[in-house]
């Protein structure tokens, strides 16, 4: 573990002294090698006990396949945003790449620590590099508007996190989370309600989403790939980690009111998603409902619902941040993210068309990919909870198929417009960025029991 930080630290010092011409290619070298040195050395194990590396770090079942995916998808974001930035302005790229790099380090900390106040810590500490990179590098004027709203939905739920962390301290000598699952479970109901907000908001929810849209919109692709495919699931990792201290007071009086809200939040979710005409916005409102879904999951507190939900936490991972990485695809070209303005793209591309078809039969779970055996997961735990969820979770099901397949049917059908003809083809890099999502995506299917 020490080395892998080491390393983070090691290439975000060298990423300044690399000569100007050098930097994309050093800095996506450097970090695939990490993702290689990071897999190399993460032994996950079988079982539900923690591989303890040392007396704060250790890692799991859970975290292991969240910190790979972490690794993975730097290497793949410095990539896919070689196009929208100026290669000539050295210090911005130096800035936009240490930035990605702390976020990184961030995570790595955040989800191998069994120490709830680094793990606060960590938690917190991708809040500054994400909000300089959505207001520095952002889309269009209203990227500081978006910054607000993210800064302060997430520091308003944090507050009573840090509080009930102290609190959780100053009676129980420790916060050491390998330590709480070994005696009984807190039974304070307020506290539980404190500290599971921030993960709530985080994810976030039906209700607490109003940040994500305007984040995702107006945030670099790095940015947005990062956000949807790993910060999100800081969220989910955190309600995971913490449920199992408030076990009692979860499972008696928050689960009956908070599944049944996660399930119709996001069967509205995926209405919103029907009325949306912008791409990127439309994206993000598919990631909250598919999160709700995934929360009402968990929040039934079983085996098949956790694995589920992690599952459904790494092929989400990678299926956003693939939708996200062929949007800025259209932006680049058409500078518009509207759906209608960018259809018939099926006449100039030959592979593209084939690529969002995958990807977009992934995020409405089709079998096999491994997003429908999330879903499975997470669907029975919900219906066997409660039978009346069965409704709500069927009409999000079917949202979500209408408006996956008509974001294909807008952007892959009908005849270009006369000024919308161009004849700039797919680079080789950007076919490349899609691959290595779509790698994963496709190993998981022949071995989804390696995340569990």
């Amino acid at each position: 573990m020490l080395i892998l930080i080491s390393s983070i630290l090691g290439i975000i010092v060298t990423l300044w002294f690399t000569q100007k011409n050098n930097i994309w290619a050093t800095n996506t070298a450097q970090t695939s090698i990490l993702f290689l040195v990071s897999s190399a050395i993460l032994i996950n194990p079988t079982n539900n006990t923690w591989n303890i590396i040392s007396f704060n770090l250790s890692n799991d079942y859970l975290s292991s396949p969240l910190i790979l995916l972490s690794f993975w998808l730097i290497p793949v974001s410095l990539l896919a945003s070689n196009g929208h930035l100026n290669i000539k302005n050295n210090s911005n790229i130096q800035t936009f790449s240490t930035l990605i790099l702390i976020i990184l380090l961030a995570l790595f900390i955040t989800f191998s620590t069994n120490n709830l106040i680094i793990f606060f810590i960590g938690f917190e500490s991708t809040l500054i590099p994400t909000l300089l990179l959505i207001s520095s590098w952002g889309m269009q004027e209203e990227r500081i508007e978006a910054g607000y709203y993210f800064v302060f939905y997430t520091l308003i739920s944090s507050l009573p996190l840090l509080l009930g962390l102290l609190y959780l301290y100053n009676n129980e000598s420790h916060t050491n989370i390998s330590l709480f699952t070994l005696n009984n479970s807190i039974q304070n109901g307020v506290l539980a309600i404190i500290c599971l907000t921030a993960f709530l908001v985080k994810v976030p929810i039906f209700g607490l989403h109003l940040w994500l849209p305007k984040a995702h919109v107006e945030a670099p692709i790095a940015g947005s790939m990062i956000l949807a495919a790993i910060l999100l699931k800081l969220g989910g990792y955190g309600f995971i980690r913490l449920t199992s201290l408030f076990w009692h007071p979860f499972t008696q009086n928050i689960a009956p009111l908070l599944i049944p809200f996660c399930c119709w939040g996001g069967a509205l979710t995926s209405l919103i998603c029907l009325t949306q005409t912008d791409l990127k916005s439309l994206i993000a409102y598919s990631s909250v409902s598919h999160m709700s879904f995934m929360i009402a999951g968990l929040s039934s507190l079983t085996q098949w619902s956790i694995s589920g939900g992690l599952i459904v936490m790494i092929a989400h991972g990678l299926v956003s941040s693939s939708l996200f990485c062929m949007a800025n695809i259209y932006y680049e070209r058409t500078n518009s993210r509207t759906l209608n303005i960018s259809r018939g793209t099926k006449t100039l591309y030959s592979l593209f068309p084939l690529l969002w078809l995958i990807f977009i039969c992934a995020n409405l779970g089709l079998p096999p990919l491994p997003n429908a055996i999330g879903e499975l997961f997470i669907f029975t735990s919900i219906i066997s909870y409660n039978l009346t969820n069965f409704f709500p979770s069927m009409i999000g099901v079917l949202l979500t198929s209408i408006f996956s397949l008509t974001i294909y049917q807008l952007l892959n059908s009908g005849a270009l417009f006369t000024w919308n003809n161009t004849s700039i083809n797919i680079t080789e890099r950007e076919y490349l960025t899609l691959i290595l999502h779509l790698i994963p995506l496709l190993l998981l299917i022949f071995s989804p029991n390696s995340l569990t």
